[in-house]
């Protein structure tokens, strides 16, 4: 990670307590309350929190993982995990879309090269700057080591033409950081890195978004297309799949399973302060040993969740080195587990709540948006796809090895 990220790994309670983001909560606080005001029409609506965003940029958090040298916030994993939590009990969608920008934020902190990185590193470090990701294409999915679509390069410029089937907040983007097969590829896992303004480029909606749940990213398909300067590559040219292994991956599944966490955990909070509301505690027999048992489930899913997450945050910020197997294997196991969990935590609220508190869309719970939002879970890089890989992986670890 950066050298802020790696700061979290202090020896000292006196190094401890200048790790990260002192008044981060305050910051988190002023971006829900402004995301609640706005959730039911964005969930209706399927379109973009803009005013999470605006508010996100207002606090400088798009700023989180710059280094305090370089006038970012010089945030921590802890800090990225403890924001992907915290949005998620608010907004599972807004979570997503912050802790991605966080990935692909960090991908300039730590592989762009000058003069790319002067002219990046001010704008995110201030909190001017939201990155989507273009890393999806039709027929590979989301297979980030494959790209099918060609990057030209001609008299010092790069030629970007490009088929985005999802692309989370890509209409509301300052920059976009794209996947395409390299200039000088001789086979379709040379995939390249490259940044392009908005300005650069033609940005065309190329169809709809209606989806189950999720709705607030407003992940349109779109079109892109233009010329960049041939300096804006992100790492070097075919080897993504370095940035992948030290940054995307990692960021991703523990992002993302920060966010989920969050939408649970804030799912099964809203469910435990109906229950011990006055008026709650007249329409729930709360020694019911079916509600309760419930209830024990679902925070014993979250509890497992949590205690992964911690403990593949505690490997990520000892520095590893992630080709390790059983640290794939465990990176891969994050994300299925919370991804799987998460969701059956919020099923097993529902049914403990029953139809009124857990089905309809105008109850106080909010178990109807989180369900939606959490069947994606398992589909966001599907976890059929990461079994296959485990498995593959298990084979090369025949003493079961832990970390």
């Amino acid at each position: 990670m950066t050298t802020a990220m790696t700061t979290a790994t202090a020896t000292t309670s006196e190094d401890a307590d200048r790790a990260g983001v002192p008044d981060l909560a305050e910051r988190l606080a002023a971006v829900t309350q402004v995301a609640e005001q706005h959730l039911d029409r964005h969930d209706r609506d399927a379109t973009f929190p803009e005013e999470a965003l605006a508010e996100l940029r207002n606090t400088r958090l798009l700023g989180l993982l710059v280094p305090k040298e370089e006038g970012g916030l010089g945030g921590t994993l802890d800090d990225l995990i403890e924001a992907g939590i915290v949005l998620g009990r608010t907004d599972m969608s807004l979570s997503m879309i912050f802790v991605m920008h966080c990935q692909q934020a960090e991908a300039v902190v730590r592989h762009a090269a000058s003069p790319l990185r002067e002219e990046l590193i001010p704008l995110l470090a201030s909190g001017r700057m939201y990155l989507a990701s273009v890393t999806t294409e039709s027929g590979k999915g989301a297979d980030l080591f494959k790209s099918e679509a060609p990057l030209h390069e001609s008299e010092g410029t790069l030629e970007v033409d490009r088929a985005v089937p999802i692309s989370t907040g890509g209409t509301s983007a300052d920059g976009f950081l794209i996947t395409m097969r390299s200039p000088y590829a001789t086979a379709d896992h040379h995939v390249s890195l490259v940044y392009a303004h908005r300005h650069q480029l033609d940005v065309e909606v190329a169809g709809e978004w209606r989806p189950l749940g999720m709705r607030a990213t407003h992940s349109l398909p779109l079109r892109i297309s233009g010329r960049i300067p041939g300096h804006q590559v992100i790492g070097e040219h075919g080897a993504f799949h370095r940035i992948v292994q030290s940054v995307f991956g990692p960021l991703a599944h523990l992002g993302w399973s920060a966010a989920w966490l969050g939408t649970a955990s804030g799912a099964l909070s809203r469910v435990l302060h109906l229950l011990r509301d006055p008026a709650g505690r007249k329409r729930f027999d709360l020694r019911s040993e079916l509600l309760l048992t419930r209830l024990s489930r679902a925070r014993q899913r979250l509890e497992t969740v949590h205690a992964l997450l911690r403990r593949t945050q505690a490997l990520a910020e000892s520095g590893t080195d992630w080709s390790v197997t059983s640290h794939q294997l465990l990176l891969n196991n994050l994300k299925i587990t919370a991804a799987e969990e998460c969701h059956a935590a919020v099923q097993e609220l529902i049914d403990a709540v029953g139809l009124k508190h857990g089905y309809l869309q105008d109850s106080p719970t909010g178990l109807e948006k989180a369900l939606r939002d959490l069947r994606s879970a398992v589909l966001n890089f599907s976890n059929d796809r990461l079994h296959l890989a485990d498995g593959r992986l298990c084979l090369l670890d025949p003493d079961v090895r832990f970390h």
